[in-house]
């Protein structure tokens, strides 16, 4: 497959990581072990919390990401994939410590809106309260011509943000009612498609009940890896 290898830093949280290998993995057109690409994944779960950081004067988790880096700089890596999107608010000085190429989840999320034959247009965005008031997406999706919807506070406060904690918790199942009761509210106030922008929201969004709910879910998880893969692949 070439010798390309993706590095992954991982750990926050530490299901998303792992999952971001195995949707890689299914990802891949393959037929044997050695038609997928090579990866190495770093998952530290001590890394301090991001939305503590950026909200609430909480440790940063810029060195503890930059140790994590170092690791997958000497095993080879030559791009890196984060499979977390509040991570991303220090992407500009995670990107500048180092020569490797970074692939932007907010950019494969777009992508994956292209996909969808989604070319601008409202979109919903569902993620951390970091995530959302930093304007992590706001900037590089309207660049593309979308407009963001967001859950308000009281369906932040009482559905999303304690969701987020159940799937930190590995409780998915008690985390798929509540972020598919505001992913419904999103679009029927006219979002096109919801952007499942924590990468911990589409770990509980993969079931029979989302799947038929009939609404366009971007798995930003999914996105990233596929971003890798055409990296990997020579993209």
């Amino acid at each position: 497959m070439g010798e390309r290898i993706i590095g992954v830093l991982g750990g926050m949280g530490p299901l998303a990581g792992a999952d971001f290998l195995a949707r890689l993995t299914l990802a891949t057109p393959a037929s044997r072990d050695q038609d997928h690409v090579r990866a190495v994944l770093w998952s530290d779960p001590t890394v301090p919390d991001r939305t503590e950081a950026a909200l609430g004067g909480g440790p940063s988790p810029l060195p503890a990401m930059l140790a994590g880096l170092r690791v997958l700089e000497r095993a080879g890596a030559g791009c890196l994939a984060i499979p977390c999107n509040t991570a991303h608010l220090w992407a500009e000085k995670i990107a500048a410590a180092t020569a490797l190429r970074l692939l932007h989840i907010v950019d494969a999320a777009a992508e994956a809106l292209a996909a969808r034959g989604i070319r601008g247009g409202t979109v919903g965005l569902m993620g951390t309260e970091a995530t959302l008031r930093l304007g992590l997406y706001q900037e590089r999706l309207s660049r593309r011509g979308h407009a963001c919807l967001f859950p308000d506070d009281d369906e932040m406060r009482r559905l999303v943000t304690p969701a987020i904690a159940r799937v930190k918790a590995n409780d998915l199942a008690g985390a798929t009612g509540p972020l598919l009761a505001v992913a419904r509210r999103l679009a029927e106030r006219g979002a096109a498609a919801v952007v499942l922008g924590c990468t911990e929201i589409p770990l509980a969004l993969r079931g029979p009940e989302a799947a038929g709910s009939g609404l366009v879910l971007i798995d930003t998880i999914d996105a990233l890896a596929r971003a890798a893969l055409a990296w990997a692949r020579g993209g």
